[in-house]
């Protein structure tokens, strides 16, 4: 009998996209930097990368598989509603589908130590939900927190006035992973007191009974005015007759004022934890709110239209938290939807690496000049006075290439005419999983997959002359990969045979089967559809919506993209 595992299943679970890796190239111009550096802690090698997040996260892999120490990201919730900056209108089929491409990706990318913090809502939450345990395992999920985004009641909403969100929090493996505590606030250690000027400091008390049976908590205990006491119905002594005795002769028993009082065990300021631990449930003075998230961008950009301002930002306060909990000054974080950049904001704040990844032309619109006045140290609001913020470091801006392969005017597939050969060079070393490092010495050395073993990329045919000079080069304790456009005077059997040191293989051929190339855009958007084009050009009549929800469906299994009618259907 085939052992079956629990599991999520949607239409077009099955189709998987073959993802290009693509390389980065880098914009100087668009690039920005402190002019002077505030502090020995600056961190200037963060990068906002523009572009598809699905590709994008593709292309991180190679340089930063297992070194992400944090990964927050707040997705389309698929409620149907258009947004400014991306379509939010996806079904469960096909948002599944996405998000869990991207989820996969990311656990590569996560370090063991690593966590996820994903916000979402009720659309999606409980699907979300089951598809993380698949991915991750449920071993490894630790909380669904509740964050609350609003404190005054919606009166007009139907049913209920929606107030919370969730973050649910994984870790890439929960048996290595720790969570930080939360700073001490002043509240609480105002709470303690010295009632009995004790040396030791101030102190509160614990009860010393408890609900849970223990077996030798059901003594009777004398107070020092001879006041017997034995445990309540229903509860025991949290602690034996003789770590009592020594708790009272430690003078560590409280008996209260007049020395009448129930016994509580004293804890003392000086030895309580320097942090508190977290709780699921988030209030808005704590973590902020959406609104108050809009109030922080509106300062940033003044004279922005409230059209222009994002449907609902996360708080400043909100990835402070979170950031406070999963990662440590210097650890790197990654959003892959990257929004109005409150994640780099923040983490550039707190003293974090950060990875931002975003497609909308607000990438240029908001979050590079947001960034700029976190750099520059004008930017006020949010946590900067929390963390102290005065500015420093800076970040790399970078977007995706183009293909590495397109059709030429007769249909025929060839290397992208854009790609110079230093771009060829390490977009085939990637492809082939060799790190792309050029030589300054050895000309024949564009990357390498270890100490001896290195790639060698060329437009060029190459003469069996040339190969010959090549593997005298290489020598017989190195190898060497030979990515050429064609090869003449030798077959690829003979050149194995004559030259053990050289690997050689043709482009583009040696990749066309590799990726699906060509293809720019993964967004969560249901206009990137074919069904969108469908509907379009053949509106569904009133007779023939069986015909075209089939014809739809179609579409959607061709593209790979999941499906669009759920199990109701």
């Amino acid at each position: 009998m085939t052992k079956q595992k629990l599991e999520l299943t949607w239409i077009g679970k099955e189709k998987r996209p073959k993802l290009e890796p693509r390389i980065l190239l880098e914009d100087p111009e668009k690039s920005y930097h402190a002019k002077h550096r505030v502090t020995n802690n600056d961190v200037f090698d963060n990068r906002l990368i523009f572009g598809d997040n699905l590709l994008a996260l593709k292309a991180l892999e190679a340089e930063f598989a297992g070194k992400v120490k944090c990964v927050f990201i707040d997705p389309p919730y698929n409620t149907g509603s258009a947004f400014e900056h991306y379509e939010d209108g996806l079904e469960h089929s096909i948002w599944l589908g996405l998000i869990r491409d991207r989820l996969e990706l990311i656990k590569r990318l996560l370090s063991d130590d690593g966590s996820l913090w994903i916000s979402i809502d009720d659309n999606e939450a409980h699907y979300l939900k089951v598809l993380c345990d698949e991915i991750f395992g449920r071993a490894n999920f630790v909380a669904s927190v509740i964050w609350q985004k609003l404190f005054t009641v919606k009166n007009s909403a139907k049913y209920f006035s929606d107030m919370h969100e969730y973050v649910l929090v994984y870790a890439k493996d929960i048996a290595g992973w720790q969570r930080n505590l939360l700073p001490r606030s002043a509240a609480l250690d105002d709470s303690y007191s010295n009632q009995d000027n004790d040396p030791r400091g101030p102190w509160t008390t614990n009860a010393i009974q408890a609900r849970n049976f223990y077996s030798q908590g059901t003594y009777e205990i004398v107070s020092p005015s001879g006041k017997s006491f034995t445990p309540p119905s229903g509860t025991y002594w949290r602690v034996s007759k003789a770590t009592f005795d020594e708790l009272e002769k430690d003078g560590r028993i409280w008996w209260g004022r007049a020395g009448t009082a129930t016994p509580r065990i004293k804890k003392f300021l000086s030895e309580a934890k320097q942090g508190v631990v977290p709780a699921t449930l988030w209030f808005h003075e704590e973590v902020g709110t959406n609104a108050e998230a809009k109030v922080e961008i509106r300062k940033l950009f003044e004279g922005i239209n409230d059209d222009d301002v994002f449907m609902t930002p996360k708080p400043e306060k909100l990835l402070k938290r979170i950031l406070e909990l999963a990662t440590n000054p210097g650890d790197l974080v990654l959003d892959s939807f990257a929004g109005s950049g409150t994640t780099g904001a923040v983490a550039h704040k707190m003293g974090r690496r950060w990875i931002m990844v975003e497609l909308g032309e607000h990438c240029h619109t908001h979050i590079i000049p947001r960034l700029k006045k976190v750099i520059d140290g004008e930017d006020k609001g949010g946590i900067t006075q929390s963390v102290d913020w005065k500015g420093g470091g800076g970040f790399r801006y970078h977007r995706l290439a183009p293909s590495l392969i397109v059709n030429d005017r007769w249909g025929n597939p060839v290397i992208n005419p854009e790609y110079n050969a230093a771009q060829l060079a390490e977009a085939l070393a990637k492809l082939e999983g060799f790190t792309y490092a050029p030589s300054e010495t050895h000309w024949w050395q564009h990357g390498h997959s270890s100490e001896r073993d290195f790639i060698y990329a060329t437009t060029q045919n190459l003469s069996a002359e040339q190969f010959q000079a090549l593997s005298d080069e290489v020598g017989a304790e190195q190898s060497l990969l030979v990515c050429c456009a064609a090869f003449h005077g030798v077959t690829a059997a003979k050149a194995a045979e004559r030259w053990p040191n050289l690997t050689l293989k043709k482009i583009p051929k040696m990749v066309l089967a590799r990726c699906h190339w060509g293809r720019d855009d993964y967004s969560l958007n249901v206009s990137n559809l074919p069904m969108v084009d469908m509907e379009k050009a053949e509106p569904a009549a009133a007779g023939n919506t069986a015909k075209n929800t089939k014809s739809r469906k179609a579409a959607l299994a061709d593209a790979g993209q999941g499906g669009l009618f759920g199990e109701n259907e």
